[in-house]
């Protein structure tokens, strides 16, 4: 399994998660298939999650997107800036509050001149780092590549 979110941040994560979805400790951990105990343990941070037990947690919460993008904001535009990207914008599901688990984070994005693909791809790693998320970017220029996704930046 691929590590999608920073498990040094379990306690604060799943803490957020559950309260977004107004849940208790016992909901959550029914959802979870775990014990109230252990969500309370991982909560306070005396217990750290196994990648597994972590995801299966956040699935169970449906942690959204918007949180991250919310709590990651500054970094998010500070990694623009060294990759050359600035007027960031969100837009689709989390711009509208529809986001799940399951839903990526979509920004539009002015290019800086002189910068191409691989500065692009480089941010899209960079908030999918900082968030945990598939991260899409749409180009907001006449002269820059209309559609950079992670499946183009494979074949890169």
């Amino acid at each position: 399994m691929t590590r999608r979110f920073d498990r040094s941040r379990a306690s604060h994560l799943v803490r957020a998660a559950r309260l977004d979805r107004k849940m208790s400790q016992a909901d959550l951990a029914r959802a979870a298939g775990m014990s109230q105990p252990n969500v309370a343990a991982i909560e306070n941070g005396t217990r750290n999650p196994s990648d597994d037990a972590f995801e299966r947690l956040l699935r169970a919460a449906d942690y959204r997107p918007s949180l991250a993008v919310e709590e990651n904001a500054e970094a998010i535009v500070e990694a623009g800036r060294r990759h050359g990207l600035r007027d960031i914008r969100v837009f689709g599901s989390v711009a509208t509050g529809a986001d799940h688990f399951a839903s990526d984070i979509d920004l539009l994005a002015r290019v800086d001149s002189g910068r191409g693909y691989f500065d692009i791809a480089a941010f899209v790693n960079a908030v999918e780092e900082l968030t945990g998320f598939t991260v899409d970017v749409i180009v907001d220029d006449e002269h820059r590549p209309a559609f950079l996704d992670s499946t183009a930046m494979a074949a890169l």
